[in-house]
């Protein structure tokens, strides 16, 4: 039997990375049943797709649309539970499932959610899912009953988290997985250091009644910053809503940037000259110390899917970004923060250094935070396309792989779209304070030739 299907996805919900929406109202359970057959056709007939998805809770009826959208395509369904999305990834490898889908809203507000794809072991994401969102208009679908079966890969993946892992000295450590999907085994790794092991928020709940599961932003770090001043702690991880992306702490209860995190791990990596790759919003000490370590540093367009696709490309080691998407070659290429922590438990272990005297080692520059100006979809492309080509008749030092870092002898400054909000992003960084508020008056400027309205939202302190 075949039958003709025309489908309209909200034209606010196809993102670079992923499909991400706000759950019945621009994001519907029918949407996600059209994205099963759809994405159930692409892979085929008794073909594989992995299912996994968090702790939301719109996650489970948008699981069922999908998984029925799926097997409705011929596709056959292996469903892996409530998960966080790197047990996904590493499920697809597992059982060499050609996709896979985790349903989840990362760091969103708990009325958000979407979905995460892969496809023969590389992202699916940009014109893959502009194309299946053209598709969705109209296709046919003959419907060819797939087969389901649930799975659980969690021993097999602590298993892969703790391989090669050697712990030296005992660590005192706080872990806060935020209420999010990382928490069952945040748990249970936990209970495998050695050491002092405090435990925040690992049950998971999809209201996140204690603070919102984003590790990027510090507001949302203080219970663990407060549990390692008033402890003995050597150092706090947190995790995002569904496990990806890390937050660190280190032993003086300071918030570590993600390009910090990267390079203390990237000094395992150099003396093998090794390639690490750094995202566009990393500070260029990142660069510059890999590089005089003896290792390939390399920026790339920020975005977990681009990031993967340039592990491979570069064949890379070690890759990450400034939001805590840390990549691992010997991880099969894929961002796990869980691994990340394992990883760097070893580093600390085996090391008679606290986690603050490696940061304190590092070279001092003057950055601000990511700055985010709300800038409507239609116009922030446009906006930094403007500046970029006025910007490049001045003969400046740009990188321009995703929006525009211009660079002078005392720092940079950088423009971009966010691909997920509806905003662009700034972030600045010189070798001194001046030089700082110097890059900050440039980028004004420059947004200022265009847009008076976003320029006077950027604040530059005397």
């Amino acid at each position: 039997m075949v039958t003709t299907i025309n489908h309209f996805f909200d034209n606010s919900i196809i993102r670079s990375y992923d499909i991400r929406g706000i759950f019945n109202k621009t994001l519907f359970e029918k949407d996600a049943k059209v994205i099963g057959q759809l994405f159930g056709m692409e892979v085929g007939k008794n073909k594989k797709i992995n299912v996994g998805y968090d702790g939301r809770k719109s996650s489970e009826p948008l699981k069922d649309a999908l998984i029925e959208g799926i097997l409705e395509s011929g596709a056959d369904v292996c469903e892996i539970g409530l998960v966080p999305t790197p047990l996904l990834y590493f499920s697809s490898i597992s059982n060499n499932s050609r996709g896979g889908i985790m349903i989840t809203g990362s760091h969103n507000p708990k009325n958000y959610n979407g979905f995460k794809f892969i496809l023969d072991g590389d992202p699916y994401y940009g014109q893959d899912l502009l194309n299946l969102k053209k598709k969705a208009k109209n296709f046919s679908l003959e419907k060819n009953r797939g087969k389901k079966e649930m799975v659980n890969f969690e021993s097999e993946y602590l298993k892969n988290i703790f391989n090669n892992f050697s712990q030296g000295r005992e660590l005192n450590i706080v872990w806060d997985a935020g209420n999010g999907s990382a928490g069952k085994v945040m748990k249970q790794i936990s209970e495998k250091i050695k050491g002092n092991q405090k435990l925040l928020f690992e049950d998971i709940d999809g209201n996140f009644p204690n603070h919102h599961p984003d590790p990027s932003d510090p507001e949302n770090l203080i219970y663990c910053i407060n549990e390692i001043k008033k402890g003995s702690f050597d150092l706090g991880i947190a995790f995002d809503g569904d496990g990806d992306r890390i937050g660190v702490i280190d032993d003086k209860g300071r918030v570590i940037a993600g390009d910090l995190l990267l390079l203390i791990l990237s000094k395992s990596f150099v003396k093998k000259n090794a390639t690490i790759i750094g995202d566009v919003k990393c500070s260029q000490v990142l660069f510059d110390e890999i590089e005089n370590l003896g290792g390939n540093p390399i920026i790339s367009k920020t975005g977990h899917s681009h990031v993967k696709i340039n592990m491979k490309k570069y064949d890379a080691d070690l890759a990450g970004e400034m939001s805590g998407h840390i990549f691992f070659k010997s991880n099969y290429g894929f961002d796990d923060a869980l691994y990340a922590a394992i990883q760097l438990i070893d580093i600390l272990s085996n090391s008679n250094k606290k986690l603050s005297e490696y940061i304190d080692k590092i070279p001092k520059v003057f950055n601000t935070p990511e700055i985010r100006i709300d800038c409507e979809d239609d116009e922030k492309f446009k906006l930094i396309h403007k500046i970029s080509k006025s910007q490049k008749k001045l003969n400046k030092k740009i990188i321009d792989i995703d929006g525009l870092r211009v660079q002078s002898e005392d720092g940079w400054w950088l423009l971009r779209a966010s691909n997920t909000q509806p905003c662009i992003v700034l972030r600045c960084e010189s070798t001194t304070k001046v030089g700082l508020k110097n890059q900050l008056l440039q980028v004004k400027q420059a947004i200022n030739e265009f847009d008076n309205n976003i320029s006077q939202k950027i604040v530059v302190e005397n």
